[in-house]
Order: structure tokens, then sequence, then C-alpha cells
């Protein structure tokens, strides 16, 4: 992981995610990044591009394609690529707090590689990020489709300020709580079975014990009458 050294004072660097973001074919995803500290970016412009992307070799003035552009506060759509015409958006509520991540919806396997984030008009010494998709068909859903805004960071919002109330129960949860019912009910199936294990073989212990017992009593009564019956010829003899 890169490392910086502290910031200018008033000097905000642009933050990508550092991991490599993972989803399924069909996936929303968001490719988080943000400034730091927070700095409004309304009035600035931001680009979101594909650095590993070759340029047009039919495009005699090589222009450059964007995957997402927001110029003017508003986004240029006649610069875009024509595969995520459509399927992008930016947090636009939240540029005013440095958050410029990149929603991509109904992700498909061409849609991975490195994507570039980039406001060139930022006084600042990082204006750019990189940001890495992987859209894998094999992907387990195991969290929520819709990857953190930071590291950390279970929630986010949508672009389109939408809500739901089933938000939270994301397929993560329910994969979770179908796993974890059967370990619950397996620990009180094995607590009881062990409970049982150990009564009947307390009981086992009593019995043989009190067994034990009533020998050594019966043994002990042999020996008194056989004492008994020693003295008591003993005496017959005396007299």
């Amino acid at each position: 992981m890169l490392k910086f050294s502290p910031n200018f004072p008033g000097e905000s660097l642009v933050i990508g995610y550092p991991q490599i973001i993972r989803a399924a074919p069909h996936d929303d995803v968001i490719l988080p990044c943000h400034l730091d500290p927070p700095f409004n970016v309304e009035g600035l412009t931001v680009e979101w591009s594909k650095p590993d992307l070759k340029p047009d070799p039919s495009d005699r003035l090589s222009r450059v394609e964007y995957v997402h552009l927001y110029r003017d506060r508003r986004e240029v759509t006649d610069m875009k690529l024509p595969s995520y015409v459509s399927r992008t958006s930016l947090f636009t509520d939240d540029l005013k707090h440095g958050n410029i991540s990149l929603k991509i919806s109904n992700v498909t396997v061409a849609d991975t590689g490195r994507y570039r984030c980039f406001i060139p008009k930022l006084q600042s010494r990082v204006k750019e990020s990189v940001v890495q998709l992987v859209v894998d068909l094999d992907f387990a859903k195991t969290s929520s489709p819709e990857t953190p805004l930071h590291p950390g960071h279970n929630e986010t919002g949508d672009p389109k300020d939408s809500t739901d109330d089933t938000a939270d129960f994301t397929p993560g949860a329910r994969s979770s709580l179908t796993i974890l019912i059967p370990v619950m009910f397996s620990v009180i199936l094995l607590t009881s079975v062990i409970g049982g294990l150990g009564g009947y073989f307390y009981k086992q212990q009593h019995e043989e014990q009190k067994q034990n017992l009533k020998l050594e009593g019966d043994l002990l009564d042999q020996q008194e009458s056989g004492l008994l019956s020693g003295a008591s010829c003993q005496d017959k003899d005396l007299t």
C-alpha cells in the first residue's frame, strides 16, 4: 500500500479503496474514492476512466473516452464509453464532502479492470487514485451486493437517495442465518446428548458403589458371625 507524507495545510489527497473489489455478474458495485481530509468538489471536474484501455486506433483525434465524466456540476455523456451508458452515477449529494465514489450497475465480466478517479484541477500533490474491480462468474455472494464506500463501513447511500426498509437484510445476512441456525441446533443437540450420557454414567457409577457397599457390609457381617462363633466355642471348652 502506498504511504503518503503528511498533508500540507489545507491540502486534500485523493484516496481510493486499496483492496480488489470482487463481484458477480449483474451486481451493482461501488468503486470507493474520496478526499482526505474532506473537500467540496461540487465545482470541480471529476473523471473516472480505465487507464489500461487503449484509444480507438480509428479515432484520428485520439479522444479520451470516460467511464464517467462530471463537469460543470453535471454528467457529460457525449465522451462516455458506450458500454457504460446509463450504468454509472456519482453520489452527487456527497460531492461537497469529498466523496467521489462511482457506482456501476449491472456489472459484466467485461467491466473487470483498473479504474482511475482523477480531479485534474485539485490543488494537491495527489489528484488521482486507482481502484481495481474483478467480476467473476464463480464469485459467491457472501456480503452486500454493493461495496462499502470506505473500508470498515457496511452501508452506503444510493445516488438516487432511494430507501428500502429491507436493505439491511442482504444475501450475506440470509447466508449467515442459514449457517447459524443449524450450528445452534447442533450445539443444543450435542449438549443434550452429553448431558444424557453423563446422567447415565453417573447412575451406573452410583449403582456400582451401592453394590460394593452392600458386598462390604455382607463381608463384615460374615466376619462378625465367625468371630462370635469362635468365641462361643472357646467358652464351651473352658466350662
